[in-house]
């Protein structure tokens, strides 16, 4: 019988920062093979979100839940964080993070960058991580810039080489905070195209993302967010095809001006 339970899973989350509650109480959950997609106006809360369930965030309130494993946690409200630092890494190794600003070491060639994590990290032989950073360098489009560093490549060649990198920890499942926006349109696309790929493969995947093109085309489900609650959410066709509430159809006409 197939194994139904969800990779990742987030019951009533809320995280503030001080007196600020940016996530007020959002549930959340990935299947295998799932891509969901949270989107909404800067502020509304997703990318706290991505961080909260990275376990980079501590959030104050809620579960997070791993492959059906909750995350054990240690005081309460704003002193609580994560209370067994080997249960933290085998979390963050399995929810592989590409960040907004690429976030490569400028010292290392990019296949150091990608060959680190998996040497140091989870302890693999360097000529089995260095073949695994070859081949996922290839799968991005980007093999033949092994030797080069990050300086020496375009903004999409390092998001690239940036996924490549989390693809190589072999993760459960991928997490993009805005894979794009620090990129030129042409250079998004590039990116967009590797997205798309990912997905089409089945792979589990939670995406922020201000580029609602992509968002409906590579999303099984799309989660509109608003001032740190969920306004509404559904299959992609159905949320920008005949979105319900107000405030989505106001964010979705500003979004296509």
């Amino acid at each position: 019988m197939a194994d139904t339970t969800p990779v990742l899973e987030i019951r009533n989350l809320h995280k503030a920062y001080g007196d600020l509650e940016v996530i007020k109480g959002v549930d959340i959950t990935a299947h295998r093979g799932d891509v969901v997609s949270l989107i909404g106006s800067s502020g509304s809360g997703k990318s706290t979100i991505l961080r909260c369930a990275n376990l980079l965030e501590d959030s104050q309130q809620g579960e997070i839940l791993f492959k059906g494993e909750p995350v054990t946690w240690k005081g309460q409200g704003h002193t609580r964080h994560p209370g067994d630092p080997k249960q933290v890494l085998r979390i963050r190794t399995n929810l592989s993070m590409v960040f907004q600003q690429f976030n490569l070491w400028a010292h290392m060639t990019i296949l150091q960058n990608v060959m680190e994590a998996p040497v140091t990290v989870l302890g693999r032989e360097k000529a089995e991580a260095e073949a695994s950073a070859r081949k996922y360098l290839d799968k991005v489009g980007i093999g033949d810039k092994c030797d080069v560093y990050p300086a020496q490549l375009s903004g999409g060649q390092q998001q690239r080489a940036a996924i490549a990198r989390a693809l190589c920890m072999e993760p459960e499942a991928l997490l993009f905070d805005e894979p794009t926006s620090a990129l030129d349109p042409e250079l998004e696309q590039e990116v967009v195209r590797v997205i798309k790929a990912l997905a089409e493969e089945g792979r589990t995947m939670l995406i922020v993302t201000h580029d609602m093109k992509m968002a409906h085309d590579v999303s099984d489900h799309v989660v509109f967010l608003h001032q740190g609650l969920i306004e509404e959410q559904g299959a992609p066709e159905t949320l920008f095809g005949a979105p319900k509430s107000e405030r989505l159809q106001q964010f979705l006409s500003s979004t296509a001006a």
